[in-house]
């Protein structure tokens, strides 16, 4: 990443030295040549002037004087007369070299001035040096610059980068490091969330299995003991029958050890509930599904009242919704429409199609495990009446044809005690 930077900063640098640099040079030499020319029209008005008084004053001007005045220039002086006068000054420049300028009067004078151009073209190329050093300066300018700025933007992005793999590896704990740069720090926050609320699941993964281990170890064993006993006394039907008997006890009491457990589990997933936007979540699904229906010639359309927000997890109520708009890509038909609305005891967010809709006799059976009627795997209605009943709502069909669910969650304020929901675990 570092390489791209630099090579795409030099780039951007010689785009901006040439796009400025050529046509400065270019407007400089015609400067240069223009100031070269308007001095020598300067000289010549200037001698024109002077000749002009000499000859109302009648007094001639020396070759002495005009080299004295006119050091390095060529000067041509011509008068009419009988006969005409002509006078020179200095060494004529070389026709390709040569630089004039001239002046006329209504009398009949006329001068010519001249000088080699070679000390106008050396001013030229001292000023394209010095246009050459300054971009040369510029671009080292620009060099460093890109220098320091891939580095403070490689440096975070691989410490970024070890934050997560980190994460990934399970050693899950905040690194607190800022960067000074607004996006990068909004990742790292990100990430020490992340760490945070993993390091928190992963004490309760921990401590539940702790508690299951412990809460499972004494039936787990009383129940191998009575099992031995049957073993021991095979050829005794009334002992076999009556420790079977106790071992019907001890396996319904296991039965009530793993269900009390799973309504730990489950107020633990009521404890990570939080306030969820609701605009957020379904833009979102809007973005990652919108693509797909589109490819299907179907329209998603989004109506009821903006700005609700619910009591949840974002991760399980996104992932009811993506299986309902799932379910409706593949099943339904026509435009799918997801209504959000506030009945007052909870928000619902409702998903509809006008397809062929669910039979009657699958309509009652719709949330079973295994039960499909178009050759899905009958898992995803489950698993996500499983999700909204997780984070303390519910999810139902509403309507069989056209079909229509609802996921009803609770709203913010809701305390959720005393609460009954309804669905598998």
């Amino acid at each position: 990443m570092r390489r791209r930077l630099l090579s795409s900063t030099l780039l951007v640098a010689v785009i901006a030295v040439l796009l400025l640099g050529i046509p400065l040079g270019v407007a400089v030499n015609r400067l240069i040549q223009e100031e070269a020319i308007q001095e020598l029209s300067g000289e010549a008005k200037s001698l024109l002037n002077e000749v002009e008084y000499a000859r109302i004053q009648e007094q001639p001007i020396t070759r002495e004087q005009l080299g004295r005045k006119y050091p390095e220039r060529y000067v041509q002086i011509y008068a009419r007369g009988t006969p005409p006068q002509v006078t020179t000054v200095g060494a004529e420049p070389p026709e390709d070299r040569k630089m004039s300028a001239d002046a006329q009067s209504e009398s009949g004078v006329y001068v010519s001035v001249s000088r080699d151009k070679t000390q106008v073209e050396q001013q030229v190329r001292a000023w394209l040096l010095l246009i050459l050093a300054l971009a040369a300066a510029a671009m080292a300018v620009a060099v460093g610059l890109a220098v320091v700025q891939s580095r403070r933007l490689t440096l975070p992005l691989r410490d970024l980068a070890m934050i997560a793999e980190r994460l990934g590896s399970g050693e899950a704990r905040p690194s607190k490091h800022r960067y000074g740069i607004q996006e990068l720090d909004r990742v790292a926050e990100v990430l020490d969330r992340s760490a945070t609320r993993i390091a928190d699941l992963l004490a309760r993964e921990r401590e539940f299995a702790t508690d299951a281990s412990h809460q499972l170890r004494t039936p787990l064993t009383g129940l191998t003991m009575r099992l031995e006993e049957i073993v021991a006394a095979a050829d005794d039907p009334s002992v076999v029958k009556e420790e079977g008997e106790a071992a019907i006890v001890q396996a319904e009491r296991l039965t009530a050890v793993i269900d009390e457990l799973l309504a730990a589990a489950r107020r633990q997933r009521h404890a990570q509930t939080a306030v969820v936007d609701l605009d957020a979540l379904l833009d979102q699904q809007f973005i990652e599904w919108g693509p797909a229906f589109r490819r299907d010639g179907r329209k998603l359309v989004l109506s009821g009242t903006r700005g609700l927000r619910a009591l949840g997890t974002g991760g399980g109520i996104s992932q009811v919704v993506s299986t309902l708009l799932e379910n409706s890509l593949r099943h339904g038909g026509g435009p799918v429409t997801v209504t959000t609305s506030n009945t007052g005891k909870s928000i619902v967010v409702e998903v509809a199609d006008e397809g062929p809709g669910i039979t009657d006799d699958l309509a009652p059976r719709v949330f079973e495990r295994n039960m499909s009627g178009a050759g899905g795997t009958g898992l995803g209605l489950t698993l996500a009446r499983a999700l909204a009943a997780a984070d303390g709502g519910r999810l139902e069909l509403v309507r069989p044809r056209p079909a229509a669910f609802a996921i009803f969650l609770r709203p913010v304020g809701d305390p959720g005690r005393n609460r009954v929901v309804s669905g598998p675990a």
